[in-house]
This record gives structure tokens, C-alpha cells and sequence, in this order.
């Protein structure tokens, strides 16, 4: 199991090395889709490469519902208990 910072860490790099987000912009605050610029096509690609980094299967509809980095965080943290 990953701490909440420890999964941060991994979504940053994986944001700034995957989709060239610069890093001085990943907050546990930032909005995907508003400030980071992510789109739906962008946030299946991110489901994809935090299953292959993770092993936790994510469902795409649950990530529906995902707004902010903080969201991910949360919502990885709480798949990483369950399992």
C-alpha cells in the first residue's frame, strides 16, 4: 500500500513525463480538465498508465467523477486499502 504522498509523487512524474505538464502546476488542488488541459481522451490514457504503474484496476465510470489531482490521490489511496 502507497501513502497518499507517495501516490502524489507517482502521478506527478507520470503527468510531467506522459502528458508534458510541468510539474510547478501539479497541486493536489489543480483541476484536470480546466488548468491542467486534460481531455476525456487524455484522462482514459491516464486510467490506462495508472493501472500499469499501480496493478489496481481502476474503473473508468468511478473516474468520471474525478475533478482535481487531490481526487486521484484520494481515490487511489481508498482502491490501495480495499485490495
Amino acid at each position: 500500500m502507497q501513502s497518499k504522498e507517495e501516490i502524489f509523487s507517482m502521478l506527478t512524474e507520470l503527468l510531467v513525463d506522459e502528458f508534458e505538464i510541468p510539474a510547478e502546476d501539479i497541486s493536489l488542488e489543480a483541476k484536470l480538465y480546466d488548468e491542467l488541459d486534460l481531455d476525456s481522451i487524455d484522462a482514459v490514457d491516464l486510467v490506462v498508465k495508472l493501472r500499469e504503474l499501480t496493478g489496481v484496476k481502476i474503473d473508468p465510470e468511478s473516474f468520471k467523477q474525478v475533478r482535481t489531482i487531490g481526487d486521484i490521490v484520494n481515490a487511489l489511496a481508498e482502491i490501495s486499502l480495499a485490495a
